[in-house]
């Protein structure tokens, strides 16, 4: 698992106008709709010094509203022996484990990569160019948890083999809108799999139709999903869920329909980065949300997948009047 923390080198280009990046986790019961969502950022806003952040969200959606918290300090590193990211003393990220603490939570997790890293943007170029401002890898798109998580009261819950993924992005600004969606075992497939980002930019006073790029795990296979130039896509969204159309190579066909239980989003407020320093999206994300897939394939019969609780699903966007509470803790780049 290769893969470089961004924020150190941040030069030239990102000095000006500012970068932020994130390494993230999710992970879920198999047994009951109960997940977790985990993210240490990193803010570098033009002429400040770098600031972290450590969120953290436990779901439940048998008691209704996640558990949320959320440290920011001015104490960002890379540790040593090959990590990712260090915050404030309170949490380390990096391959094989992730350990840390935010208000009353603490946690101490191992994980085990069970597929190679995704690399969404194709080609690679991407990576090294200007758009899209937003750059998006899974070091491990499907992978295996161990270890403790203890939240307020000494509530402690064990991991023993959760299924879940890895994530990391970083950029110098965010989509306009955007949607992440991760999936994993699937009543019918256990060893399937889909990992999409989809987001619309902002171009002068125009907002650019919908672009996906991800991947669908099925049979030991992966199959290239979305693409800048591939036509067939179709969005409908909101914070209960949404429903996509998510066209692949060889006419390949994904629908997609997710579903949020009732009061168990996470709501919470990003800062704008770099340009878009002084705009907030706000971010409605679940860990444990109903997940329905329909793969098409010419010349072969439709293969139905569904995860009564292993979707991942989250949304940024701009309103404020979606219905969602929001934490009441503000961005680290403030």
């Amino acid at each position: 698992m290769t893969v470089e923390p961004q924020f150190p080198s941040a030069g030239g280009r990102d000095s000006v106008r500012g970068m932020y990046e994130s390494f993230y986790l999710r992970t879920f019961s198999p047994r009951e709709p109960l997940g977790l969502w985990i993210r240490y950022t990193v803010h570098k806003a033009p002429g400040r010094p770098p600031r972290g952040s450590i969120w953290c969200v436990a779901f439940d959606a048998r008691r209704g509203r996640p558990f949320m918290h959320k440290l920011t300090s001015d104490e960002v590193a890379v540790p040593p022996g090959g990590g990712w990211i260090e915050i404030g003393g309170q949490g380390s990220f990096g391959p094989g484990a992730a350990d840390g603490s935010c208000g009353e939570a603490s946690w101490s997790l191992r994980f085990d990569a069970r597929e190679p890293e995704l690399r969404h943007l194709v080609p690679g170029l991407l990576y090294r160019t200007p758009l899209p401002r937003t750059k998006l890898t899974s070091p491990a798109p499907v992978a295996s948890f161990e270890g403790t998580f203890e939240r307020e009261g000494g509530d402690a819950i064990e991991l023993d083999g959760w299924p879940g993924m890895v994530g990391h992005n970083w950029g110098a600004e965010h989509a306009e809108r955007w949607i992440w969606l991760h999936g994993a075992a699937f009543e019918q497939r256990a060893s399937a799999w889909i990992d999409v980002g989809l987001g619309r930019l902002l171009i002068g006073s125009r907002l650019t139709p919908w672009t996906a790029s991800g991947c669908l795990g099925l049979d030991g296979r992966r199959h290239r999903l979305g693409g800048l130039l591939r036509a067939g896509l179709t969005v409908s969204e909101g914070v209960g869920g949404c429903t996509l159309t998510l066209p692949g190579r060889a006419g390949l066909t994904v629908e997609a329909c997710v579903s949020v239980p009732d009061e168990s989003a996470a709501g919470w407020r990003y800062a704008g980065v770099g340009r878009d320093q002084d705009h907030e999206h706000d971010v409605v994300n679940c860990s444990v949300a109903g997940l329905e897939l329909n793969v098409r394939r010419p010349g072969a019969p439709a293969i139905a997948l569904s995860s009564a609780h292993g979707g991942a699903y989250e949304l940024g966007m701009r309103e404020r009047d979606h219905g969602v509470p929001i934490a009441p803790f503000p961005d680290g780049s403030r």
